[in-house]
């Protein structure tokens, strides 16, 4: 299987990078994969800070750098900062992983793992299911369309910001029930499934 994964000599240097990132696990879940599967990686957690996104994607990929995981705040930077996108960074309009080459590839993982971790890991039916979003950053950009494509009743997501949700719950709404609200307007509202995906 270690053939699947021969990056060469200059594939071997990886990293998530953040702000804050130090709480990250990514590192050590990636060591232990690569040493699973006896692949020679490097893996780091590379804190950024705001506004300077765009210089560290470039200078870790002058080093040799061929991959990020990105996170809190820059997922719409990483969308920005792609030549290329998955159709499903494309629904999400939001990048968690960026590919080095030539050109930058951008992918949107977040949905399909929240969706693996609910449904299989989770054994939770997402099927009919009512849901609540709260938050709606780059992060909730990325796990609304497959949410919805697991075809739930219906769909809430609810922020401070009223506007930011109504406008990213507007987006789907051809994918399924799904409204936008305030954090103050949930009183009447009755959930099977609740995701936090703020900061907090």
């Amino acid at each position: 299987m270690t053939d699947l994964f021969d990056f060469g000599p200059k594939r071997d240097q990886y990293a998530v990078m953040g702000n804050p990132v130090s709480h990250s696990k990514s590192p050590k879940v990636h060591a232990l994969f690569a040493k699973q599967f006896d692949i020679k990686l490097e893996y780091r957690a590379i804190h950024v800070d705001i506004g300077g996104f765009e210089q560290a994607v470039s200078g870790f990929q002058a080093g040799g750098g061929a991959g990020i995981n990105v996170t809190v705040p820059f997922k719409l930077n990483a969308r920005k900062l792609s030549d290329e996108l998955s159709a499903r960074a494309k629904l999400a309009d939001a990048v968690n992983t960026l590919v080095l080459d030539k050109r930058i590839y951008g992918d949107n993982t977040d949905g399909a793992g929240l969706v693996t971790d609910i449904a299989k890991n989770l054994n939770v039916d997402l099927n009919g299911a009512r849901i609540l979003i709260i938050g709606a950053g780059g992060a909730v950009q990325g796990i609304v369309g497959p949410l919805l494509e697991a075809m739930p009743d219906s769909m809430v997501i609810a922020n401070r910001t009223i506007d930011k949700a109504v406008d990213l719950a507007n987006r789907f709404t051809s994918l399924g029930l799904v409204a936008g609200c305030g954090l103050d307007q949930l009183e009447s509202g009755s959930f099977d499934i609740v995701i936090n995906a703020t900061s907090t």
